[in-house]
Parts: C-alpha cells; structure tokens; sequence
C-alpha cells in the first residue's frame, strides 16, 4: 500500500527475492514515488553518508533506538550498493547528503520503475484502501471504488498523515499511533524586521527555543517570511511535539557568533577597540558576518555611520554584544519547507518487529516508511528509513512459507 519509495522499495525487492510472490503495488493517488521526484529541489537525496549505525541513528528525533537496530539489516552501505547495482552510482556532496551523479532524481524513479517492470511488479493508481481485515490466514482490502482485493500479505507504506483522524483505518486494525504533528519547518517572524535581509546566509549560528534546553547549531537563512535553514529545520524536527503543543508560538535567541558568548565578546570588542581604534565600525566586520546583516545591528543599536570603534560608548556598545550573542525573536507560525511534507508521528513502534517490520499484532501484515513513527533530520535520513523499512519487509515476506 503507497507508492512512494518505501513501497516500491518493498514491492520490488519481495519479487526479485521471491519470484512466486504476485506483487501489486496501490497507490491512493494518480503519482507516483512524487516525494522522490521533489527531494533535494529535483535531484533527490537518496541517503546520507554517515556510515556509523550509532551516529546515523541520532539523526532521527523520532525512533532513534528503532532504526539502529533496523540499520543492521540495511544500511547506508547497503543503500549506495543497492542502486550502484542497477547502474546507479551516487556522490556525496560537502555537508554529507548523496545524490545521483545525474543530479535528477528521475535517475532514481526511472531505476525503480525499470525494477517493478523486469519482476512483474502490478501496479494500480487511484486504488484508495480504505479497510483492512483479516480473514483465517488472508486479506481483504476494501477501495474506495467498492473493489475487494485478497492478498496473503499486506506492507502498508501509506506514508504519514498530517491528521489523526486519517490514521483511523489503521486504528481499526488494533494498532495505535502517536499523534501527527509537522516536522522540518522554518519560523515565520511576521512583520520582523530582520526580514528585509531575504537571501541573507550566516554559515554557523545557533539557534535556542527559549525556556528549554532546545538548540541547533548550523548554518541559518534569513527568508522573506523568518528564517531558515540546515540549523532551523533540525530544531524543527527535534522540537516538532514541544513547537505543536505552544501551536507554533514562541521566543527564540539566536546566537549570531557561537565561538562568542556575551562576556567573551565584550572582551574582543575591548580587544578591538585598543588594537584598531581608528577603524569604521561600519567599514569593517572583525566576525565574518555578512556585511548586510552587520549593518542592520549596527543600525538597529542606532550607532552612527561615522562612529569609530574608539567613540562606541558603552551602552550601544552592550546591546550589540546583545544582539550577536542572544538575538530575541518572537516565532509566530511555520512554513513546510519546500513542500518536503514530514509527519512526527505514526504507528507506535512497540508494535512493529524491527528485524521483519511484521506487526506484533496481526501475523503478515508489515509496515514500512513513514507511517511508522519514525522522523529524521533533513538531509537523506527519512529516505534511508524508507529503503531500510522497505527492504526489512520485503526480505520478510519473501522468506515466508506460501
């Protein structure tokens, strides 16, 4: 059930492992694998090239000990060799994220589709199941169009669901689920005025929710609505259950110059102010900060063009120190980040075998993907949890007894 990459990556490996199984692959919609096609603005970001099972299961705020046991049945190792085999060979870029050589993530769809067709994989699209039961030792699934379907086992890959009430259908199976909320979003700062600074980057910042011990430290983006970026979407992911239940209002304090707290900045300033006394603060940024963004504080502390870094007097002199190390923004609202829709949430994981994804429940009935809940961080991971989950099942159901 779905035809998204964890899906596929199920339907296509329980045929080429075992050749007797009839495999049919239904898919809700008329697309299909369309968050493959959409990853990594259109090249896909297969997976990530963290090759140490412990450490690539800490990037995933959700299901962390799952996956690690997971991870041992098919890794990131595992993924790279599988696509390499059908003549896919990736790369890694610089912060770690794989893509296709090619750059096109049709690269990808194009290599599941070639498999899907070479092991007679079925495909049915406008095939919305709506009921699953189970009768003696087999399936019934029930469509919206009022079509039964039989099968002796069922993988459900529905992916998440931004609503519980759209997990019913599984509920009626015996299973339960944590609740839905949204993962990987940026903060929406309305009427900020930081915002006229769109396009603006800072390589290394951190950014902390205030009143918790929440924070992530990389690289930020100022965006026409708030801010973004590598550094924001991570304490999105790792805050989602925290931001949802203050309904995505809060207080952030963004530290401009990590390597800074504000006692030790004050002392460079001093430092600054003894060594270059002369130098226009306006002309010269001792921190690396885009000059754009620097001009802004500097403009925000009402500190003169014409002000040399000997006339700064204390009081402005604090507040900038202020604003590079603790900036206070107030967060009102999210934004999905470039329609990469991820779910925190899903089938409770207590109920699902991670060394077969088999239900604990109901005998032949798997799970793969995102309807578990299971959640990483971008940048690769939630795709390397579908091909995990995805094959786990697959190699599952191909070992059973017909």
């Amino acid at each position: 059930m779905g035809g998204g990459a964890a899906g596929f990556f199920c339907a296509v490996n329980a045929a080429r492992l075992n050749p007797s199984l009839k495999v049919v692959i239904a898919e809700r919609s008329g697309k299909l694998l369309s968050k493959v096609k959409i990853s990594g603005g259109g090249r896909c970001n297969v997976t990530h090239a963290c090759f140490d099972i412990s450490e690539m299961s800490k990037r995933y705020p959700r299901g962390n000990h799952f996956v690690k046991k997971l991870f041992h049945h098919f890794s990131t190792t595992d993924t790279i060799e599988w696509f390499k085999q059908r003549g896919v060979q990736l790369k890694t870029e610089a912060d770690g994220r794989m893509f296709p050589v090619t750059d096109s993530s049709q690269t990808i769809i194009d290599c599941l589709l070639r498999e899907a067709d070479e092991y007679h994989v079925k495909i049915k699209m406008q095939c919305d199941i709506k009921s699953i039961q189970r009768s003696g030792v087999h399936f019934t699934l029930q469509t919206a169009a009022g079509e039964a379907l039989q099968a002796d086992y069922v993988c459900v890959a529905s992916g998440g669901f931004p609503k519980a009430s759209m997990f019913d259908w599984i509920l009626a199976t015996g299973h339960s689920i944590a609740p839905p909320v949204p993962s990987l979003f940026t903060f929406n700062l309305p009427q900020h005025a930081i915002t006229q600074l769109m396009g603006v980057s800072v390589p290394d910042a951190t950014v902390k929710i205030s009143g918790t011990k929440l924070q992530q430290q990389g690289p930020v983006l100022i965006t026409h609505w708030g801010l973004s970026g590598p550094c924001v979407l991570k304490l999105s992911a790792y805050a989602a259950r925290e931001l949802a239940g203050r309904n995505w209002q809060f207080d952030i304090l963004v530290n401009w110059l990590p390597a800074y707290n504000e006692q030790s900045l004050k002392e460079k300033m001093l430092q600054l102010r003894y060594d270059n006394g002369a130098q226009l603060l306006y002309a010269k940024n001792s921190f690396g900060l885009p000059q754009r963004l620097w001009e802004f504080f500097l403009k925000e502390c009402n500190i003169p063009e014409t002000c040399r870094r000997a006339d700064l007097q204390a009081k402005p002199q604090n507040e900038l120190v202020k604003k590079l190390t603790a900036y206070a923004c107030c967060v009102k609202g999210k934004t999905t980040f470039k329609d990469e829709f991820v779910t925190a949430g899903g089938i409770n994981l207590a109920e699902v075998d991670s060394a077969t994804m088999m239900s604990r429940k109901i005998p032949h009935l798997f799970f793969a993907g995102e309807v578990l809940d299971v959640d990483g961080i971008t940048g690769g991971f939630n795709f390397q949890n579908a091909w995990s989950t995805g094959w786990t099942a697959a190699k599952a159901i191909s070992s059973l007894p017909d």
